[in-house]
């Protein structure tokens, strides 16, 4: 399984950006898929997650109400579509997938086996 985080780049603060993450593998239908990011000397932190059917999302307070997962698994793609962005949302943003993770595992980075490259993203003031 291979993940291919894209969309990232420079944007001001208020604006939006939409990130995808393509999985190969027949697998991604099957698997939670989380978004999680890392801003420099810091660790790694959750963002999102949904669950293998879009039934259930779950996301960091600090993006609810600002940040929306989908995934369309005929496309084996899952996004990330982030609005009234702040600089504080400056990080290299990773997806990460799982076919076995419980819902309250979603947002622990050390539940998901497969990950993504990161793709960078930096808000402006």
């Amino acid at each position: 399984v291979q993940l291919q985080a894209s969309g990232g780049g420079l944007v001001q603060a208020g604006g939006s950006l939409r990130l995808s993450c393509v999985v190969s593998g027949r697998t991604f239908s099957r698997c939670a898929m989380g978004w999680f990011r890392q801003a420099p000397g810091k660790e790694r932190e959750f963002v999102a997650a949904i669950s293998w059917n879009g039934g259930s999302t779950h996301y960091a307070d600090s993006v609810k109400g600002r940040f929306t997962i989908s995934r369309d698994n005929a496309k084996n793609t899952v996004y990330l579509q982030m609005n009234s962005l702040k600089p504080d949302d400056t990080a290299v943003y990773y997806c990460a997938a799982d076919p076995f993770l419980e819902a309250y595992e979603f947002g622990s980075s050390q539940e998901y086996e497969y990950w993504g490259q990161g793709t960078q993203v930096t808000v402006s003031s």
